[in-house]
C-alpha cells in the first residue's frame, strides 16, 4: 500500500524551522520510508542536511538541493538536478509558504506582495518547470500544501489577508492546473492543513501570536480542533502521501483538509 518504490519526487519545503517534524520533512521522510528517491529542496542548507541524515540513517535515497523558489532560474536548475540525478519527476510536492499579518489597509504593499510570491507564485514556478517533465514521460502527481484561512476567517484581530487570499488562489491554481493537465496523467491536488504543532510554533508563533507564552499558546490551540488537540506534520504527510500515491490515481483537482475538524466549528 502507498508503495513509491522507483519514483522520484522534490519536496519543496523539506528543511524545518527548527529541530522537529515541519510538514515538509515529515513528507520527505515519509516518502523515503515508501521507497522513493527524494530530491530535497530548502534555501536553508543546514535544514535540508539534516533531512537528508535521517533518510541516509534509514537506508533511504535522497539529494539536497538548495533553491530560492521564487527565482524562476533557480527553480528551473533545481527541476533539471532531480531530472538529471533520478532520471525523472514522479511527484511534486509545492510545501512552501509563511504569513505575515495585515488587513487590507494596514498590509504595506511589498508584503501584499511579498507574500503573494511566497504562497502562490512558488507553487506556479515549480509546476511550471516540473509538468513539461511529467508530460514527457506521460505522467504525474503534484500536491499543493494550502491552509484552512484560504477557506475561513480567523477571529477578528487575527487578520492575515495576503496569507489567506494567496492559500485560497493556491486551491484554485491547483484546479485548474488538474483540469488543463488530466489528459497528460498528471494529477494535482491539494492538503490543506490546520491547527499543527510544529517546530514553527515554538520558533515563530509564540513571537508573533503567543504573546512569548509557549505553554498558553500551545494549549489555546490545542483546545480549538474538535478532536481535542493540533495535528503534526506527519498529519499532513500522510494526506500528502495518499495523493501522490498509485492508490490515488483517480483524484485530481480536489482537496484533503486535515484540521481535526476545526474548519466545521469556524464561521
Amino acid at each position: 500500500m502507498l508503495d513509491l518504490t522507483g519514483k522520484a519526487a522534490i519536496v519543496a519545503g523539506a528543511g524545518s524551522v527548527a529541530p522537529g517534524w515541519g510538514n515538509g520533512r515529515a513528507t520527505a521522510v515519509l516518502f523515503a520510508r515508501q521507497g522513493a528517491s527524494v530530491l530535497l529542496v530548502d534555501r536553508d542548507e543546514a535544514a535540508v542536511a539534516e533531512t537528508a541524515r535521517i533518510i541516509a540513517d534509514e537506508g533511504g535515497t535522497a539529494a539536497t538541493h538548495c533553491c530560492d523558489v521564487l527565482d524562476a532560474a533557480s527553480v528551473q536548475e533545481m527541476v533539471q538536478d532531480c531530472a538529471d540525478r533520478f532520471r525523472r519527476i514522479d511527484i511534486l510536492v509545492n510545501n512552501v509558504g509563511g504569513s505575515e499579518p495585515g488587513d487590507a489597509v494596514s498590509m504595506p504593499e511589498e508584503t501584499w506582495d511579498r507574500q503573494i510570491d511566497f504562497n502562490l507564485k512558488s507553487a506556479f514556478l515549480g509546476c511550471k518547470y516540473a509538468i513539461p517533465v511529467m508530460q514527457a514521460q506521460g505522467g504525474g502527481a503534484i500536491v499543493n500544501v494550502a491552509s484552512i484561512l484560504a477557506l475561513r476567517n480567523e477571529p477578528p484581530g487575527r487578520d492575515l489577508v495576503a496569507y489567506s487570499a494567496s492559500k485560497a488562489g493556491l486551491i484554485q491554481f491547483s484546479r485548474s492546473t488538474a483540469g488543463t493537465f488530466a489528459k497528460h496523467g498528471i494529477r494535482c491536488n491539494t492538503v490543506i492543513p490546520g491547527l499543527m504543532h510544529t517546530p514553527l510554533v515554538e520558533h515563530r508563533l509564540v513571537r508573533q501570536s503567543g504573546g512569548n507564552d509557549a505553554a498558553a499558546l500551545i494549549a489555546r490551540r490545542n483546545a480549538r480542533p474538535p478532536l481535542g488537540r493540533m495535528g503534526t506534520g506527519w498529519d499532513v504527510a500522510h494526506a500528502v502521501l495518499f495523493l501522490a500515491s498509485d492508490e490515488a490515481g483517480y483524484i485530481t483537482g480536489t482537496e484533503i483538509v486535515v484540521d481535526g475538524g476545526l474548519t466545521t466549528m469556524m464561521p
